[in-house]
């Protein structure tokens, strides 16, 4: 019995935590999304009709808009967009890093560098962004003019159809150091004796890289994949501090819609608040549970 019980022990302290700021918060916020709110007061049941006027609403999903027009499209598949040009682009350039600094003198430092990114606070990242971008003082538009682009200078997070964009490349340099820190950890973890063993039997580089480093490196692109997305979809403070959502809307995500109807909507609206925070947190438990379970298959 005493056995039992020791192992509990252990754990209680840490469940208590669990508790407070995970399972309360996130069956209150439940709660709230199926209540009627006047302001912060409850005014009684209200069922689905919370997340009816969320999804119905412009602003999540633009019924109006296509692809091919461009933004705003809604926050919804503003954070779609995001996840298919961020995440391919991230992984891709850690991976190239990670495989071109494994043997660099020195490349420690570098990679220390391109790291810089994730260790900056992500408000920071955002200010940086608007004067990357900014038309007279950006670096972005100092390079077009410097290899005679200078008619496409212009502050990108500006404008509808390019802001979108902007912010998710700049969020690709932000990130791309993350990615290609786990790869490296992979590449440590891969037996030398293969590689040796594989150029013994004539493989060329390419045929090394493709049968070799890419199957080994399956576990580290299974966690770049996974942290990755759902960065991606609870993407908030770079579009609250670069853009504010803007401009028209152009850029606004879910995370970013929530907290307008939380703390900038008159009155008040924490029931669909409530009920975008169940829906990100539904697609972001969705991804988590298929990517854990694609990676249990695969062992």
């Amino acid at each position: 019995m005493r056995r039992n019980i020791t192992p509990l022990l252990f754990l209680f302290p840490a469940l208590i935590l669990l508790i407070i700021f995970v399972f309360y918060p996130t069956i209150a916020t439940i709660w709230t999304s199926f209540l009627n709110w006047r302001g912060w007061k409850s005014t009684g049941f209200a069922g689905l009709d919370n997340y009816i006027d969320v999804l119905s609403r412009s602003s999540i999903i633009n019924l109006r808009r296509s692809f091919l027009k461009g933004p705003p499209l809604g926050a919804l598949p503003h954070n779609i967009i995001w996840v298919v040009i961020h995440v391919p682009l991230s992984m891709f350039l850690g991976l190239l890093l990670a495989v071109l600094l494994r043997r660099v003198r020195g490349g420690f430092l570098i990679k220390s560098v391109i790291f810089l990114g994730m260790v900056i606070p992500m408000v920071v990242g955002g200010i940086l962004l608007r004067f990357i971008y900014d038309e007279h003082a950006g670096v972005v538009n100092a390079m077009l003019r410097t290899i005679g682009l200078g008619w496409m200078a212009r502050t990108w997070t500006a404008y509808p159809d390019t802001a979108l964009l902007a912010l998710i490349f700049g969020s690709v340099w932000i990130w791309t150091g993350f990615c290609m820190i786990v790869y490296s950890a992979g590449l440590e973890g891969i037996p030398e004796e293969l590689y040796e063993a594989a150029r013994i039997d004539g493989a060329s580089g390419f045929q090394i890289f493709r049968h070799i480093t890419i199957p080994m490196l399956k576990p580290a692109t299974m966690t770049n994949l996974m942290m990755t997305v759902l960065w991606d979809l609870k993407i908030f403070d770079i579009v609250y501090v670069a853009t504010f959502g803007g401009p028209g809307r152009a850029t606004t995500v879910l995370a970013l819609e929530m907290y307008l109807d939380l703390f900038f909507k008159i009155p008040s609206n924490p029931g669909t608040a409530a009920a975008i925070a169940t829906l990100l947190t539904l697609i972001t438990l969705a991804f988590a549970v298929y990517m854990v379970r694609v990676a249990m298959v695969r062992r």
